[in-house]
């Protein structure tokens, strides 16, 4: 067999995956509102090189040109994120027509192009509007949630029966609630579980709103998942990988998947800390862990954790750096590649995690690895064309990985690749590029990268 021969079923879905506030741009026009994206790329300090999301990768104006890459490229699906405050302002109320046309037009083309559209409802762009009355801390943008999920089930139902609700809520509550490097910057240490209660809960009932729409709506949410390892076999790091492992991996998939939270001390800390009675958290529950028909694991990385070391320093271990009275610490992960961006290269971190998802969740829904990719800072060479050599590697070695997973016996039914198009990397901003197709974010102009012809490649053997 040779490296690009893989044991993937006939039935296996390639895809690509992208972000509305990463690539979109035109973000105050067309009756657009404006995201916590917006309000936090403009606050100076907060992203690398004073970027912000506001041109992006003009993919608002570039649709056509975006949707032939992806045709061309020959994807069976293509993730994409919706704007909340594009389609509703403020967040709820009147809905913005020439928002929701876009979302339309996009959705036609790619079924023109025989492409399957996956859209996300909600990845991380809240509207500000929301976040000034509460945001992801208030019960009611949860149902705010689940009335913009029946708006665009109901308006984009008639063709998209492919849906998932969230994106790595894990991420979004820890980055941007617990921490302050992401938008909307609370920093509330663990104070922040209230937030994920309330994703939780939006996510449940955006289940019920699509499921509402008729039996030819499929619902599916997308979580971050990855290994955790203690730093080493001393109690003291065994305990802290464990309360990292719990925190950022099973809070979040054991309530939708086990209607539960994983420890009784979680479950105590979200009844207290959301000021709820144990008869709303059962109920509430009951909601979050309405049945699934697919389940989306995003995977880049694991994660080796120590208790901390007074007096050591573990700033740039991650693109973040936590409090001094966080009880665990990430440290760096030696002997392995690693990408541009300082992520260490793990293939067989995501055969892990699928496996130990299967062996957790007896009933785990058919998988899709909805984000796995890598950040290169390849450009076009005199030549003209990008030779990402690296990217090539990483993406093999980790299609390989999931077919490992499968071998297994994890029931994973596609992979798709970040990103389609390099983009606006959060608090990276332009810095990072994980596109199959280079962008240069000055003239917009798009160039395919050998990694894209690489991937089409795949694509069509596995036709074959």
């Amino acid at each position: 067999m040779t490296p690009d021969q893989l044991l993937l079923p006939s039935s296996f879905r390639f895809g690509t995956a992208t972000a509305a506030a990463q690539i979109e741009g035109a973000a105050e026009e067309d009756g657009r509102g404006p995201s916590i994206w917006d309000v936090f790329a403009a606050e100076p300090g907060r992203i690398r090189g004073g970027d912000t999301p506001a041109v992006a990768c003009d993919h608002y104006h570039r649709r056509a040109e975006d949707v032939r890459d992806l045709a061309d490229l020959g994807v069976h699906d293509y993730r994409f994120s919706i704007s909340w405050s594009r389609v509703l302002p403020d967040g709820r109320g009147t809905i913005n027509l020439p928002g929701l046309d876009f979302y339309s037009r996009l959705v036609d083309d790619l079924l023109a192009a025989g492409i399957r559209p996956v859209p996300t409802l909600y990845h991380w762009d809240l509207p500000q509007a929301l976040q000034s009355e509460g945001g992801w801390l208030s019960r009611s943008t949860s149902e705010a949630f689940a009335d913009y999920a029946a708006t665009m089930v109901d308006a984009l139902g008639d063709r998209v029966t492919t849906w998932f609700t969230l994106n790595e809520m894990n991420v979004h509550t820890l980055y941007g609630h617990a921490l302050t490097d992401h938008a909307p910057a609370l920093g509330m240490g663990l104070d922040c579980l209230p937030v994920a209660h309330n994703l939780l809960r939006g996510h449940g009932l955006a289940v019920d709103a699509i499921r509402a729409a008729g039996p030819r709506q499929q619902a599916g949410v997308v979580q971050q998942h990855f290994p955790v390892r203690a730093a080493s076999d001393s109690a003291e790091d065994i305990d802290a990988a464990d309360l990292f492992r719990i925190l950022t991996n099973w809070t979040f998939s054991d309530p939708i998947l086990s209607g539960r939270y994983p420890e009784d001390w979680v479950a105590e800390l979200v009844l207290t800390s959301a000021g709820l009675t144990a008869q709303q958290l059962e109920d509430d529950l009951v909601v979050v862990s309405r049945p699934l028909d697919h389940y989306g694991v995003n995977y880049y990385e694991p994660t080796l954790i120590e208790a901390p070391r007074p007096g050591k320093d573990y700033s740039g271990v991650l693109e973040v750096d936590f409090p001094a009275d966080m009880p665990f610490r990430p440290v760096r992960v030696e002997g392995v590649e690693r990408t541009d961006f300082d992520w260490p290269v793990v293939p067989s971190g995501l055969t892990d995690i699928l496996v130990a998802l299967r062996e957790r969740y007896p009933d785990l829904p058919p998988v899709t690895v909805t984000e796995n990719g890598c950040s290169y800072h390849d450009s076009p060479g005199p030549d003209g064309a990008v030779h990402d050599d690296r990217r090539i590697d990483y993406l093999r070695a980790h299609l390989h990985a999931v077919a490992d997973a499968i071998a297994a016996g994890v029931d994973v039914r596609g992979y798709y690749v970040w990103s389609a198009m390099d983009n606006f990397e959060w608090a990276a901003g332009y810095a990072e590029r994980f596109g199959l197709v280079h962008v240069d974010h000055t003239t917009q102009e798009r160039t395919r990268k050998d990694s894209w012809y690489w991937y089409r490649d795949v694509i069509t053997r596995a036709a074959g």
